[in-house]
This record gives C-alpha cells, structure tokens and sequence, in this order.
C-alpha cells in the first residue's frame, strides 16, 4: 500500500520491534538523552524502537544489535538455558524456556517468526502451522502445572499481568503479542504470514479470551501523536489486519453462540467501522474484513448486533453526503443477507427496497457521490459495481432473453410475444442508469470518471443481453468513444481501443449482438464512426459472416428501420412488412397513409430534404444492404429469400414515392411500404438503383445452375421477381417514380419491360438448351439497361429501342442471328445483320454503363460471340487503334516510329483511313507504305464496303469507312470525345475517357479470343492489337492500356490452345507478316529525344541554385524518357519474336508446297542478310538459335546458306557470334544415331566443303579477345566431334587442304590433333 519497505537484513525480532505502548514511551522520554549506549541497549531487550528516531538512533542501534548477536553466537556452547525474569529484559534469539528449573514447558523456537514474514506461500503456511502446533503443546502442559504462578513470574516476556490472557501460558501470551505486532510490518509478506499465524491460534487455543485480545490488538497498534504518516499507516493496516484475522477464525461466532447477549459482535463491527472512518485507503478492505464476517453470521445476529453498531449507523448516516461506495455496497450486502428493510439504511437504500426503486431517477440522484466516488481504487474496479451488475441484469432477464431469441425468430411470433414485467422492469433500470448517471454524471466528468465508464460497460458485456445494447452504448457513450479515438495522444485512446477490442470480441459469435451495437455505433455517429475514429470497426462488424437466415433478417430489418424512422431505432422489427412471396401482380389496389402532410413533389426533395449527417447515414444503410449477401453462409434458398428482400426494399425507396404520405399499403402483394417522413434526396435514390443494379449483377455471376441442371423452372429468379414488382408498384395510383421521364424514356421502358417479359418466355421453353443461357442473359441486360434509363435519363432511350429490336428479330428463330429479313429493301438498302446491330448496340453502351452493367454486357456477348460477324469484329478493334489527333510538337517526334514500328504491321483495309487520318493530323504520306506491301493479310476483312467519299471526307465520324448509320450506332461516343477534344486546349479529360472505353472494348476482344481461339479472326484481332501496341501514343496515354493489350496478345493469342487453321489466310500473308516481325525483331534501338526547352540564355541575378535545380530536373525527365523508351523497345522486340514464332506454327499446321516453303525460306535469307552484312541490325542470335530448334526443316534448308554469309561475314564478330547457330543446326542436320547415320553421312558431305572453308577463314581470323577465341575453339570441337562420329575425318583434312591444316594445328591444338588421329 506504498508503504516504505525495510531491509532484508533485519532480524525477526526487528519485525516485531515497531511500537510500544504509551507508558514505555513516556519512561523512555524521561531518561537521559545523552546516554546513548544505555538507550540503544534498552530497545534491543525492549524491542521498542520509537517511530520518532532518528537515522544517527537507528546506526546506533544496528550495531548494537551486531553485537548482541556475536555474545550470543560465543554462548551458544553452554547447554544450560537461559533465566528470563521480571527484571531482565534481554530475550535470547534460538528459543523461550521457563525459568524455573521444576518447569518442564517446551521451547518455543524464534525462527517460526522469521519464516511467517517469508515471500514463498508454503513456506508461511507450514511455519504457521508449526507455530500453532507448538503453542497448543505449551498451553496444554501449562494448564496441567501445579504452580502457574512460578512461571509467570520467572518468564513475562513483556507481557502485563492485566492483559486479560491470564490463562494463557507466557509462551502463548509472548507469540500473540508478536504476530500482533508482525502485522505492521510492510517487510516483504509479514502481513500475511503474521496474520495468518495469529488467525490459527485463535480459532483453536480457546484459552485465548476474544474481548482481551481485541483490547490487546488497540494498545499494541494504537497510533499516537508523534508517530509520521507512514508509521501511522502501518499501525492502522496491522489492525485492520489482525480484526481480519479474528473475523477468519471463527471465535466470535462461537462466543455469541454460546451467549448471545455477548457484546462482541457489536463491539468488532464498532472497531473495524471505526478504523474505516479514520482514512479513505481502509474503508475498501475494512467493509471485505465485515462482509466475510457477516456472510458466517446468521440474519439472526446480523439484525441485533451489526445493525445496531453505532458506529455503523453514523457510517452510513454521512455516506450520502461525503460518496461513500464501500458504505453503499455494505449496505446492499446487509439488505441482501437479512432480505428487509431497516432504518439504519437511511438514504442508501430506498423505503421500499426493489431494484425498480434503487435505480429511479430520484434514488440514482442521491447515490450519485457514492457511485461517482469509486473512482478512487482504480485502475482496479470497485466491488460495489459487480454487485451493481447483477441488480441491473439478473439471472431471470438474461435467460428470457435467450429464450426468447431462439424462439421467436420471425416477426410475427417477436409482435404477438407478451411483456414480461421483470424484462420491463430491467430495461427501465438500465436505461434509467444510462441516462442519468453514465451521461449525466460519468461522460460529462473527469478522465477518471469517463475511465470508469468504460469498466463498467466492459463489466456489463459478458453478462448483457443484446436488446440492451442500444441503452448503454448510448449517443453521449458514442460520441465520447468517439471523441477519444480520433486523437491519439489522448490519456485515454488506449483504454478507448481496448474497450473496442473487447466489444468486438464479445459480438464475433453472436448475430444478434453484433447488429445491435452495428446499430448503435452507426445510428449515434451518423454513419460516421469509423471515419471519425479512423478504424475499421463498424466494417470488420458488417463483413463478418452470418451464420443463420435469422442473423441476416435481423441486420436486414435494423438497417431497413433505421433507413425509414430517423427518430428512433425500435427494438423489434418495425411494422413495415417485407413478406417473400408475392401473389398475383396482374392489378392492386391499395391505400395510403398520410403520417404527416403531403410529401411533396421530387423535384423538391433536395431543397427540402435531410441533413448532410442524416443522407450519410442512410448512404451507409444502402451500401451495406447487398454486404449481407455477401458475407453470410446460406443455402441458396434462404439466400434466394434474403435476396428478395434487399431488392424490394432498394427498388421502394429508390424508384417510388408515395404522393399523398409515407405509408401505402398493397393489397395485391400483402405488404405495408412506408417512405421517410422526410423526403429521400435524388443521390440518395441514385444510389439506391446503383446497389440494385450491384445486386442483380451478384446474383447473375452467383447463380445457383442446380435448378437448371434438373431440369427445373426457375420463375422466381430475382430479375423476374424485380420485373414484376416493379409493374405492379407501377399500377398503384399513390406511388409515382421517383423522377419524371420524358416520351422517349417512358417508351424504352415499356419496349424493356415487353422484351423482359418474352425474353422469360422464350427461356423457359428453351429448357436446357444452350439458347437458354442466351436469353438469360439478355433478360439481365434489359433489367440493368432499364435501371440505367432511371439513372441517367434522355442518354439511353436510343440503345433500349436498339435492344428491344435485336431481341424481337431474334425470337422468329431462337436466335439464329439472320443476316437480313428483307424488310429494308424497299429503299434498295441492304438491312444490317442483326448481330452487328447488337454489337453497336453494345459498344455504344460501354462508354457510360456502370460497372455491374458492363458485366452483364460481357455476359451477354460471351454467350453471343461466337455468332459475331467480320464487321463486328473490325468496328471493336477500330476503337483499340482509335487516337485522339497528336500534339503538334509530338509529330516530328513521333513520326519516325510510327513509319518503323506501326505501319510495319499495318492491314489492307486500314490504310484508307489510315491516309485520312495522317492527312488530317499533319503525318508523313510515307507511313503508309508499308501497309501497301502487306496486301491481303486479312482477305475476309476486305468484305466490307469502303464508302466511296471516304477519301474526301474530312469529318471524323466518317474516317473509319462505315456508312452513317453504322458509325452513328457504334461511334457516337467517340465522335463525342472528337468534339471535345476540337473545343479543348489540352484534351485530357477526353483522352482519358477514350482509354477508359479501350479497356472496356479489350475487355470484349478477350472474350472473343477465349471462346473462339480457333477462328480466322483471330489474326485480325492480332493485327490490330498488335498495331495498337507498337503505337507510341499508346504507351504515352497510359501504361495500363499497353500492358492490358500485351497480356491479351500473350495468353489469349500466342499462348492459346488453339491457332487459326482456316485456309482462307492465304500463305503470302502469313509470310509477309513474317517478314515485317523479323525486321522489327532486328530494328536498332534509337535512343529518346528528351523534347525538353533548351536552357535559357544566362541573365544576372539569378539563384545559381535554381539552375542546378532545373538542370537536375531536365536530366531527370531525360533519364526517365530514356527508360520508357527502352522498356517500349524490349516490348516490342519480344513482341516480334513472338509473333514469329506464332506465324510459324500457324505454316507448321497447313501442307505446303515446295514453292510455298521457299518463300518463307526466303524471308529468313533476308533476314540472315541483314544480320551479317550491318551492324545496325539488333537481331538477338539466340532468338534464331530457338527458331531453327523448333523448326529443323528451316534450319537444314537454310544450312549452306548460313555458311556462305557466315564465311563472308562483312561483320567480323558476327562471324563468332552465328558459330552457336551452326553448331545448333549441325545437331539437327546429323543426329547421331545408328538407324539414319548413313543420311546424316550423306548431308554433311554436301556441307563439307563449306564448313571446311568457315573453319580456315575463323583460324585465319581469330578474334582478339579471349572469350571470343574460347567460343571459336569449342564449338570447332563440336563439329570435329561430329564430323569425327560419321567417319568423315579425313575428307575434312582433305577439304581443308595442307594449308589449312597448317594453319589450324597452332590454334586448335590438341582439337585438331584427335582429328587427325581419328583419321588413322
């Protein structure tokens, strides 16, 4: 108790020598001060050392000590004991005999004190129990001596004659005066040890009179004037424990038993009441000592005795007025152990006593110090509050509320439950509390007392039923937690989070108490906790998984609740009513309920409408609701239901609006809808459509196929569900839509909903066809296309019309697309395909479509893709190589890798628009010759009429050769940028949203790549995209774009299953593309002009540290400039080798004449030309070296070829370089295996020749460089090696010729030598 710990080194006599009586303190004043020696002699025998020494005292008496220890260890031979009597005072350290030489009285050995004050537990208990032990041997031969007055008189041991123990032995008398004393000591665990050697002989000795030793406990440990505060504190504390150790042994009880009239009960309550009121630190263990004390009495001796303590009544008189706890939860013990009311109570307690009374706003205003003031004890929590827990929730209200929760899970069973008044009565009590001393008296007070808030909401959790939450996580708690969390250097955020940390984990395996504080939290920060406290409380809570139907239901209608009713979250489920099934929807009638007033017209809300707080809470309902889905654990069906539920509820407050209240109910459906009383603001219904829209595209990518795999009807899928319901809200005359529509829109959404409907129709009796998961698809695009009509209006009423038509031209024959019906003939205008028009239809939906609406896109065309036509195809890749015209000061830049890279892979049908568009934007009519050379890569693209102005057209919704209706259908949103693009300085925000649209139509041609990995469009694609690629403008607008393209090209093209096999690509395309991948594998790298300002001319007066600055910065955007550059060069390059090996699997999988295949030969002579006879050719010679490993036949073909340019190499290191090209080849040319040796033989002779030459021409010119000169000789080993396994040494000799020989024998060395040998 921060008491002053005294040294190890002090003796067991030392513990007890603290305090004296009064009388030998005043003898001890009346000697002579200067005596030292005789005064320090004096309180070694005495033991009786005063609080009020001084150190040079303390010094003095140590070494007196010391010595008194030396003479006893020189005596300790001598056998005889020692004789104590009256007038010596020097008691022996080992052990306490008697003096007379007829007593026979054991000894009582000194070191079971130094052993009570040790720090081990067993170590205490076992010298206590010795202790007990021995005395009761003393006392029982004490009381069988003859002459008791003899060893009184030779052995008092301090002890008086009128201490009232007179049958004690002295031994007995000597040990209770020590442990009594010992209790004071604060040295390690003397207390406890001492407290408990004294509690043993009470309860056992009965010779020890109760009343005496009380007397005994006051004189020894009385406090008088001149002791300090912590001695003071001691002799207060030893009492409190030495009364605690009477109360344990158990005499007093028996003495009241045995005479009930006995005072002593009264008299202990008065001592310890008393010692209570004398300091603060003492009424806490002081009322623990009297209640474990009166937990042993009966009611009996509780009501006459401890009641009637006088000391306890003035106690509990003054407790109200000072805030006392300890009195009150004395009190509330006391009323608990006799169960009636009493006046010595007085205002601690109400008149009649019931947890209803203690916890009414007038009691709680009297108690209101006592609780307050506990405060005091912390950081421990106060022991009135446990008992303060179990009056607030009793056992009876906590086991009704789990009874109730496990049986009254629907609705309609929670509505007709009736009242249980103990419930009633328990909510009434915890809400009283809340309100009025949590808020009024802890949140609004100190530190300290908002600390104790939370202990005692930590106290309350384990025990606190779920319909409790929303009283004690109360506004003011809220938004104190609040408060504390966003500052983190607050004194109490780490008690905030932990407290945070403990909610969470309360809640982590219980639905119900989880939504209850979600509620809570969100509901008193206005959808804002964790954005206040900077956590992620309320969405860690929110994205937990719900285990059962009735958890999701149960968050479901909280959030629905909080949505509609701003005032109040109720605790039950509201009477809004969301049953799951329907009836009929063909008509309704219904009836309104008018709460307030006319809630006016939308175009008002906004004016009129919510809070900024209130809509962020509300936008936090809406985009938790399709969470729920999400993060619960259900089957389909309960999943199917919950679903359901979310979707009317957003289509309700996000589509409709009662015009005459907030309440219509629907008699058709058998449902209750009820709005806000105050209007629902347009972003707030905005939002609402887009989770709807969120929800049905969930609910498409999750579909359960079970159903549709047994062949079952699904009818009430959730699209359907949502169709239905929306058409009957719509036949309500007191519900409108949100907004007003114009003709057109109302049009497109009566065309959606038709189509919807036939679509349905058209599904369920394709039954398992692969036509089913068509028109299912087609049904969610119509139902998120009709939601976008209501979210955007006047933007999407064209492509709706579109749709509906595509569907309807469709049905005749269960979409087999047609490519025309005739029907526009009459103006001698061929129709378009139906699946083109869905096709623009699609792409002129992308730009502005929501996300869940572009997944239902790419549902739809994956299913129809396989039916998209040629022109589809080329109108989808047109938008990839789409650009926005350059920047002027780009072009001279630009130009040249335009004219190297792009138009190297450029296509036939490309090239008009390609003129227009460089003559429009300033490029070099030179770019385009290359595309001339590249006739007929694509022939079937060449199908599609060219308009003939097209060369003359200067507009730019004309340029990509489409007629007008089809760039008007497909091109709008391009021909849009265009414009803006015109009327804007830099054109960012349209460049941007032109890459936006390219990712999206990427994301259309990677479908279309998947699902036909086989078909000839496949190289169109590839073209283009791959044109796309090597743009510059590409990589300049986003990097995203040019890594999205090239991962398309590498796992949907290059790395497919499959490869175009159709021979409609004819073979002279395949190898002019192979010639263009081969150039572009070889074209140089050029390093990156950095196109930044020269520097200025020098002016006086400027920083000469800004220039150091502007200097780093231009060196730092030249160096970065150079990197992309490179890293676009690499790209490239390993986009030509790529592609070449591509093309050459695609000749591999066809028969090819002789003519043919020397064509492609002839590519690669090409190619070998230029490798060897310039330096500026980058052509990586491992890159080959994989190309004649995969195709031998091109290796053998090419082989006398590779040895004339390697001999006449006009690049010396080229000719080192090709020599792991030779020997690669050589490996193919002649295996050496047994069965072909003779071909293989018969092969390399033809080559011998040759070879002979390159070996004198590489001796002849040995490189300077030693890695080099290494290389020549290896791979000369390799083809000796070779030559030397068929036999053909000496016709390479022979070749070779003496000269060569000669020539050969000082490089090669030994290499040559074995081929000579091999010779013989």
């Amino acid at each position: 108790m921060g008491s002053k710990k005294r040294s190890n080194a002090e003796t067991s006599e030392e513990v007890e020598k603290n305090h004296t009586d009064d009388g030998f303190m005043k003898k001890k004043k009346s000697k002579n001060v200067d005596d030292t020696d005789a005064a320090a002699a004096a309180e070694t025998v005495t033991g009786a050392a005063s609080s009020g020494k001084d150190m040079e005292k303390k010094k003095k008496r140590k070494a007196s000590d010391k010595e008194r220890k030396r003479v006893a260890l020189e005596n300790d031979g001598e056998s005889k004991p020692m004789v104590v009597d009256s007038k010596s005072k020097e008691v022996p350290e080992t052990s306490i005999t008697a003096a007379s030489s007829s007593s026979s009285l054991p000894e009582l050995p000194l070191n079971y004190f130094r052993d009570l004050a040790s720090s081990d537990a067993s170590v205490r208990e076992a010298a206590a129990a010795s202790l007990v032990s021995r005395l009761q041997e003393i006392q029982k031969q004490y009381e069988m001596l003859p002459d008791k007055e003899s060893v009184d008189g030779g052995l008092m041991l301090e002890a008086e004659k009128n201490d009232g123990l007179d049958s004690c032995a002295p031994h007995l008398r000597y040990a209770l005066r020590r442990l009594i004393r010992g209790v004071s000591s604060s040295r390690e665990c003397a207390r406890q040890g001492f407290a408990l050697g004294l509690t043993l002989p009470v309860s056992i000795i009965p010779s020890i009179n109760v009343e005496s030793l009380m007397k005994l406990i006051t004189d020894s440990l009385s406090v008088s004037s001149s002791m300090k505060g912590q001695d003071v504190k001691e002799c207060l504390l030893g009492r409190l424990f030495a009364y605690g150790a009477l109360a344990r042994s158990g005499r007093l009880i028996e003495d009241w038993q045995s005479d009930k009239d006995s005072q002593i009960i009264k008299e202990f309550t008065n001592a310890v009441i008393g010692l209570a009121a004398k300091k603060r630190y003492l009424q806490d263990p002081a009322v623990l000592v009297l209640l474990g004390f009166v937990e042993k009495l009966p009611a009996e001796a509780v009501v006459t005795h401890v009641m009637e303590a006088p000391e306890l009544q003035k106690w509990f008189e003054q407790a109200t007025e000072v805030g006392n706890p300890d009195a009150l939860l004395l009190a509330l013990k006391l009323r608990e152990k006799i169960s009636v009311d009493h006046p010595v109570f007085g205002k601690l307690l109400p008149v009649p006593f019931s947890s209803g009374n203690f916890f009414s706003a007038d009691h709680l205003s009297v108690i209101g110090n006592c609780l307050k003031e506990s405060t005091f004890c912390q950081p421990r929590v106060h022991g009135l509050w446990s008992v303060i827990r179990d009056m607030l929730l009793p056992e009876a209200v906590i086991q009704s509320e789990d009874v109730t929760f496990a049986s009254s899970s629907s609705k309609k069973q929670k509505r007709n439950r009736k009242s249980n008044p103990i419930e009633e009565e328990a909510t009434n009590n915890i809400r009283n509390f809340s309100e009025i001393f949590m808020e009024g008296t802890l949140l609004s007070s100190s530190h300290d007392r908002k600390h104790m808030a939370f202990d005692i909401l930590l106290l309350l959790l384990p025990k606190l039923p779920a319909s409790f939450v929303q009283h004690v996580l109360s506004f003011k708690f809220v938004q104190c937690l609040m408060d504390i969390l966003s500052t983190k250097d607050s004194w109490l955020h780490k008690v905030a989070t932990h407290f945070l940390v403990e909610l969470m984990d309360w809640v982590k395996d219980d639905d119900t108490k989880r939504v209850a504080v979600i509620m809570a939290l969100q509901k008193h920060s206005e959808g804002k906790f964790d954005n206040f406290t900077h956590t992620k409380t309320v969405k860690d809570l929110a994205a937990a998984e719900f285990e059962t139907e009735d958890g999701c239901t149960l968050f479901l209608q909280n959030l629905m609740n909080l949505f509609v009713d701003e005032q109040h979250v109720p605790d039950e489920a509201s009477n809004m009513k969301w049953p799951l099934e329907p009836s009929s929807m063909n008509s309704d009638q219904s009836q309104t309920t008018d709460d307030n007033s006319e809630i006016g017209s939308n175009e008002e809300k906004d004016s009129v409408g919510t809070t900024g707080n209130s809509d962020i809470l509300k936008s936090w309902v809406i985009e938790s609701l399709p969470g729920i889905l999400k993060h619960a654990k259900l089957d389909p069906e309960a999943k199917l239901r919950v679903q359901k539920q979310i979707l009317k509820f957003l289509a309700v407050q996000g589509l409709f609006l009662a015009s005459l209240g907030t309440e219509v109910t629907s008699f058709e459906l058998q449902e209750k809808f009820k709005w806000p009383k105050t209007a629902t603001s347009t972003a707030l219904c905005k939002m609402c459509i887009e989770q709807l829209q969120l929800l049905l595209s969930n609910s498409q990518k999750n579909e359960n196929p079970l159903s549709k795999e047994n062949g079952l009807e699904q009818p009430d899928d959730p699209v359907s569900h949502f169709m239905r319901f929306l058409s009957t809200l719509q036949n309500i005359p007191s519900v409108s839509l949100f907004r007003s529509l114009n003709e057109a829109d109302e049009k497109a959404v009566k065309e959606l909903q038709e189509t919807e409907s036939k679509l349905s129709k058209e599904e369920r009796n394709c039954g398992l066809s692969a036509d089913a998961n068509k028109f299912h698809a087609l049904r969610h695009l119509v139902a998120q296309l009709l939601l976008q009509i209501l979210l955007h209006p006047g933007e999407f009423s064209q492509a709706a019309s579109e749709l509906s038509v595509c569907c309807d031209k469709g049905f005749s024959s269960s979409l087999d697309v047609p490519k025309s019906d005739g029907e526009g003939e009459a103006d001698d205008e061929e129709e378009p395909a139906v699946m083109d028009v869905l096709v623009d239809t699609l792409l002129s939906l992308l730009p502005h479509s929501s996300a869940p609406m572009r997944s239902s896109i790419e549902q739809v065309f994956k299913y129809f893709c396989q039916d998209v036509t040629n022109d589809g195809v080329l109108r989808m890749v047109r938008v990839i190589k789409k650009d926005l015209k350059p920047a002027r000061h780009q072009e001279d830049q630009d130009s040249e890798d335009l004219d190297d890279d792009e138009d190297l892979l450029a296509i036939e049908e490309g090239e008009d628009e390609e003129n227009e568009e460089m003559g429009e934007t300033g490029e070099s009519d030179e770019q385009t010759d290359d595309s001339e050379a590249v006739t007929g890569v694509v022939p079937m693209a060449v199908d599609r009429e060219v308009p003939e102005n097209s060369d003359d057209s200067d507009d730019d919704d004309d340029d990509d050769g489409m007629d007008d209706d089809a760039m008007f259908r497909m091109d709008t949103y391009l021909a849009q940028i265009f414009k803006e693009k015109r009327n804007q300085a830099g054109g960012e925000t349209a460049q941007s949203q032109l890459v936006l649209f390219k990712l999206r139509v990427l994301s259309l041609l990677e479908i279309y790549l998947h699902e036909n990995p086989g078909n000839p469009q496949v190289m169109t694609v590839y073209l283009n995209l791959a044109q796309a690629l090597v743009n510059p403008s590409t990589a300049e607008s986003s990097q995203q774009l040019l890594q999205r393209i090239w991962g398309i090209i590498q796992k949907k093209i290059f790395k497919a299953k499959e490869i175009p096999k159709d021979e409609s690509i004819e073979l002279r395309t395949l190898a002019s593309l192979l010639e263009k991948n081969l150039k572009l594998a070889a074209k140089p790298f050029k390093s990156k002009k950095s196109g930044v300002d020269p520097p200025e001319k020098k002016k006086p007066g400027v920083d000469p540290s800004k220039k150091r600055l502007a200097a780093w910065h231009r060196d730092n955007h030249s160096k970065k400039m150079q990197s992309a550059a490179w890293n676009r060069h690499k790209m490239i390059s390993n986009l030509a080798q790529n592609s070449t090996h591509w093309v050459l699997k695609i000749i591999d999988s066809r028969k090819i004449s002789e003519t043919e295949s020397e064509k492609v030969l002839d590519v690669f002579r090409n190619a070998l030309v230029g490798y060897f006879d310039t330096k500026k050719s980058q052509m990586k010679i491992e890159f080959l070296e994989e190309v004649f490993r995969r195709r031998p036949w091109i290796a053998h073909q090419l082989f006398g070829f590779l040895l004339d340019k390697s001999r006449n190499a006009k690049v010396e290191f080229r000719r080192v370089e090709s020599l792991d090209l030779i020997t690669e080849t050589l490996r193919t040319l002649a295996p050496l295996n047994e069965t072909n040796q003779e071909d293989s033989k018969k092969t390399m002779k033809a080559h011998l020749k040759k070879l002979s030459y390159l070996i004198k021409e590489l001796v002849a010119n040995m490189p300077d460089k030693q890695a080099k000169r290494a290389q020549v000789r290896k791979s000369c080993g390799k083809i000796f090696q070779i030559v030397t396994s068929l036999n053909l040494s000496k016709s390479l000799l022979k070749s070779l010729g003496p000269e060569g020989q000669t020539a050969c024998e000082p490089v090669l060395g030994d290499l040559f030598l074995k081929l000579k040998n091999s010779e013989h």
